[in-house]
């Protein structure tokens, strides 16, 4: 028969597995690895334990949830391809060609009076002394607004004798021209920069000869002077357009020559060599404006913006039909005598002039800048 433990020993004696038989240490009884498992792997036991049971931990969930093995393995193994929601793919505005653009809004046409069709006055509106500005009823706007669908009209605004800084701000009496022209407007006209030089006056002036009147190339320096004043100021002009159309294309016209350059032109009152001279100033004067618009079309290009500023090389559109031939587009000298001073259609074009004209608007709407236009933003 067995001898029971003193008080106070069974505690101790209960704790010490080597002096309990038959039972588990406590470490075996911590994991619950059998004693055997213990005796056979040794202190491995509790490793191996651990990684048996992580082993079932992953293991069970795969086998028995298929949701969970669906979750992280994917479509196929027996699983329901899941759902995935399309992706919307970002929009990208329609890039739209040259004649689109310049129809999609409103027309607006501005200007000095090339572009008002000072020089055709052929009716009695046109004539009207109340008509201020001179437009008149053979001005190239007329053939562009009939060719032409513009999605929200079209406006005629030119004024005679308008300079750059008439455009912004007025002149007889009228509004300013740059007020026509907003967000609606896709297609902006213009001629512009013949007045800041003072060509018509040029013109008379070496046309008519008046003993207190300069030769007529002694003008040199001052047309130098104001073309360096307008090569500051038309890119000004060009500017405002732009903020106010932000998506129109502007077409900026030059301005044709007047002479064929021979003997006889403008009744004998005017040499070969001032006809060239002249011609020469309408060059320079072109290639001032020419460049005033690249400038502005590049500006553009750079900030990928949507419209253009485009310029159209009239120099040559009168080729054939200078002042003095059988079948002028331009009229010669015309004296107020009263006055000894040139009437306002000296030096402007003819009714077939302006349809010239408006052909080479026409084809640069259809043509376009010469690049791709940027969509609409």
């Amino acid at each position: 028969m067995r001898a029971m433990p003193e008080p106070g020993t069974e505690t101790a004696m209960a704790l010490d597995p080597e002096e309990v038989p038959g039972r588990g240490s406590v470490r075996d009884l911590v994991t619950g690895l059998p004693g055997r498992a213990r005796d056979r792997f040794g202190d491995r036991a509790l490793a191996i334990g651990l990684l048996v049971g992580l082993i079932l931990v992953m293991v069970v969930p795969l086998v028995s949830l298929p949701a969970v093995r669906c979750e992280m393995f994917g479509d196929g193994n027996g699983c329901q391809p899941k759902f995935r929601e399309p992706r919307a793919e970002p929009v990208r505005a329609a890039q739209v060609n040259a004649v689109q653009a310049a129809l999609q809004g409103s027309y607006v046409a501005l200007g000095d009076s090339y572009s008002a069709g000072v020089g055709a006055d052929l009716s009695a509106a046109d004539l009207n002394p109340l008509n201020r500005c001179h437009r008149t009823g053979q001005a190239y706007y007329h053939s562009v607004a009939k060719t032409f669908r513009f999605a929200r009209g079209s406006a005629f605004w030119a004024c005679s004798g308008a300079k750059t800084g008439d455009v912004l701000r007025g002149k007889s009496g009228e509004p300013p021209q740059i007020g026509r022209v907003d967000h609606n407007t896709s297609l902006v006209t213009i001629s512009i920069g013949g007045n800041d030089v003072g060509f018509s006056k040029v013109l008379a002036g070496c046309v008519i000869k008046l003993p207190w009147s300069k030769n007529c190339t002694e003008q040199g320096r001052d047309i130098a002077e104001r073309m360096a004043t307008l090569r500051q100021e038309l890119p000004g002009v060009l500017k405002e357009i732009r903020t106010r159309a932000p998506q129109a294309r502007v077409i900026v016209l030059g301005y044709p020559r007047a002479f064929k350059e021979t003997s006889g032109s403008d009744g004998d009152n005017i040499s070969v060599a001032d006809q060239q001279w002249l011609n020469g100033r309408a060059r320079d004067l072109n290639e001032l404006i020419r460049q005033a618009v690249k400038e502005a079309d590049a500006r553009i290009v750079a900030a990928r913006a949507p419209g253009s500023v485009e310029f159209v090389d009239a120099y040559s559109a009168f080729a054939g039909h200078e002042v003095g031939t059988a079948d002028p587009y331009m009229n010669g000298l015309a004296v107020n005598l009263s006055a000894l001073a040139p009437e306002s259609r000296s030096y402007h074009p003819t009714a077939n002039g302006y349809k010239a004209l408006a052909r080479l608007f026409i084809d640069q709407v259809n043509r376009g800048p010469g690049r791709p236009l940027n969509p609409p933003r």
